[in-house]
């Protein structure tokens, strides 16, 4: 993965973050924002590798 990909995550997760409401939350919305951040997690691990 490449920078361009970490920092498509890293707007998905902005974007994803902008639209929960502040109660009550829908789970899906909660699951699409943990797994963005497990896939911002991975994507920052495999470019730290490469260098």
């Amino acid at each position: 993965m490449s920078t361009d990909r970490i920092k498509e995550i890293e707007q998905k997760i902005v974007e994803l973050k902008a639209r929960l409401p502040e109660h009550s939350a829908p789970v899906s919305m909660l699951l699409q924002l943990e797994e963005l951040e497990d896939d911002l997690e991975q994507a920052k691990k495999k470019e730290k590798y490469k260098k």
